[in-house]
């Protein structure tokens, strides 16, 4: 099992002057429950070497097994300092990709050609692609070989407007994930906010939030096996 892991290379929360990144317990849970599956995981960013970790993603309130496993494993640490460049990255070599989320790749990943391309060729070769809390967004200019948007009429789930609203970034953030999903066709639902929700439609996973992304990475796992 070779999996991908794609991950924001966007620091900045839009002009606030607030740093933003990826969300550490959406890399680390995903991360261990594949490895320890023992899948081959490669890592990849837009830019290259170290992305940028949201700082609250860091903070007390938001620790939790698998951070506390990272923050102790050098070689985890390696892995995600000298992530791959996204550009140099083929689907032919993968079998599944994991977009980890965070407001970063709101700005970053979901304009990006290299992720679009990455993903349209993924699931065109009917190989899983997951995405966590607020990386559905990578999805936005996503097309299948018909044209239509990838995730119009498959159920979907991400990061809800409540729970953007509730963080306070409603009126920062490019585009808000539940809105996007349902403007480009997706069957949107959600639960709990802050309660793990995840949904598998086809080859496509989606999971609403940090509390998500363990679950979203045994629902790859079971399409993998």
């Amino acid at each position: 099992m070779n999996v991908l892991m794609v991950l924001t290379s966007h620091d900045q929360l839009g002009d606030t002057g607030h740093k933003t990144g990826f969300w550490l317990e959406e890399f680390a849970a995903p991360y261990y429950v594949l490895k320890d599956a023992g899948a081959r995981l490669t890592l990849a960013s837009p830019k290259g070497g170290q992305p940028p970790l949201d700082p609250k993603s860091d903070a007390p309130d938001s620790q939790t097994a698998a951070t506390a496993r990272f923050k102790a494993d050098p070689a985890a640490q390696a892995a995600l300092a000298s992530t791959v460049l996204l550009s140099s990255v083929k689907a032919a070599d993968h079998d599944a990709v994991f977009y980890p989320g965070g407001h970063g790749p709101l700005w970053d990943l979901a304009e990006d050609r290299d992720s679009i391309a990455l993903i349209a060729a993924l699931h065109a070769a009917g190989k899983p692609v997951a995405a966590v809390c607020h990386a559905p967004g990578v999805l936005r200019h996503v097309k299948r070989s018909d044209g239509q948007p990838l995730v119009k009429d498959k159920k979907v789930t991400g990061f809800t407007n409540t729970e953007e609203e509730a963080v306070g970034l409603t009126k920062v953030v490019p585009f808000l994930v539940e809105d996007m999903l349902k403007e480009n066709g997706g069957i949107y639902s959600k639960g709990a906010d802050w309660a793990s929700y995840v949904l598998t439609d086809g080859i496509l996973i989606t999971g609403q939030n940090p509390a998500s992304s363990e679950a979203a990475a045994q629902a790859l796992l079971r399409l993998l096996k």
